[in-house]
């Protein structure tokens, strides 16, 4: 065994990694639930737009050192597409986080996660608004299956328990950031081929800007960030998991399979929560899980398979 083995070891598996969508985006899934739980843990001890900055300002400076060489490089394709990029900035970064993070403060993880699953009909909606790309049958049966299987998780197989639930400013602000982020998802197809470092880096940065504004304000009427145990370890989780692997990961799902293939592992978010619950709050497994499970996976295994794809509506 050489020195130089054990690089190209790393490299051959990131190679491997970055081919696998389906990988990908399930790992995304899992890393935003943890986002959402925890999210809602530290609800009035983190101040949301705080969180948000730190968030983004955060992945930047992770991804600075080794996206540097590619941003030298890339900066005159950067500059012609400016506009494009700041949008993504805005989306799917600052505005979407900013807002989804206010309303974690506002509203249960019961309806943080209900709401988590209209995520693929926003995808769906901007991408046949904006280029045309509709659903075709599998796709459509695919998301009605696996949103059917995300019901029966957290109603916990009691469809009466719907009734229950009351709508409030947090659940509108958090429906709110995935109509935003739902835009970002659409949008992604279009971006400049740049290296995916670049772009992570350049648009969380972009993003962690344009929250400067809503961070003085949250200082000014008093919303400051205690340096604790808890708030470290939770910029540390959110910088690392929920940030720059996720998003890595979602940006190369959806260049690999597309925007509307893609959004149904958005209904994977609160099965992992539910996971989640079991495994680390010690709550009991029910039939419910294992056939809201069967439902969430036969879905998106239907709405993500090849030939689920479907043309935009513009062309013949």
């Amino acid at each position: 065994m050489t020195v130089a083995d054990p690089p190209l070891r790393k490299r051959s598996v990131a190679a491997w990694l970055s081919n696998q969508p389906y990988l990908m985006l399930s790992l995304m899934s899992l890393f935003w639930a943890g986002n959402i739980v925890l999210g809602r843990y530290v609800a009035g001890h983190v101040p949301p737009f705080t969180l948000t900055f730190c968030r983004w300002a955060g992945t930047c400076l992770v991804l600075a050192p080794f996206a540097w060489p590619y941003l030298m490089r890339e900066w005159p394709v950067i500059r012609k597409n400016l506009p494009l990029l700041l949008l993504l900035a805005f989306t799917g970064f600052a505005f979407n986080n900013a807002l989804s993070y206010w309303g974690l403060q506002h509203t249960q993880a019961l309806n943080a996660l209900l709401i988590q699953s209209s995520g693929p009909l926003f995808v769906a909606l901007w991408s046949l608004v904006l280029f045309g790309v509709r659903l075709s049958w599998m796709q459509a049966a695919g998301i009605l299956v696996s949103l059917l299987g995300v019901l029966v998780i957290i109603l916990r197989g009691d469809l009466a328990a719907l009734a229950a639930i009351r709508v409030n400013a947090g659940d509108i602000s958090f429906a709110a950031a995935l109509f935003v982020f739902g835009l970002y998802s659409a949008l992604m197809p279009k971006r400049p081929r740049i290296n995916p470092l670049s772009l992570i880096a350049f648009t969380t940065g972009c993003g962690a800007l344009m929250l400067i504004p809503l961070v003085g304000w949250e200082v000014s009427i008093g919303e400051t960030l205690t340096f604790d145990t808890l708030t470290v370890l939770t910029l540390i989780f959110v910088v690392i998991f929920p940030s720059t692997l996720a998003y890595l990961f979602f940006n190369r799902g959806i260049e690999l399979i597309g925007p509307n293939r893609a959004a149904p592992f958005f209904h994977l978010v609160p099965v992992f929560g539910s996971v989640m619950a079991i495994v680390l709050l010690g709550e009991k497994p029910e039939l419910f899980h294992l056939v809201g499970y069967v439902l969430v996976l036969a879905g998106i295994f239907t709405a993500s398979r090849r030939g689920s794809a479907r043309t935009p509506a513009s062309r013949p």
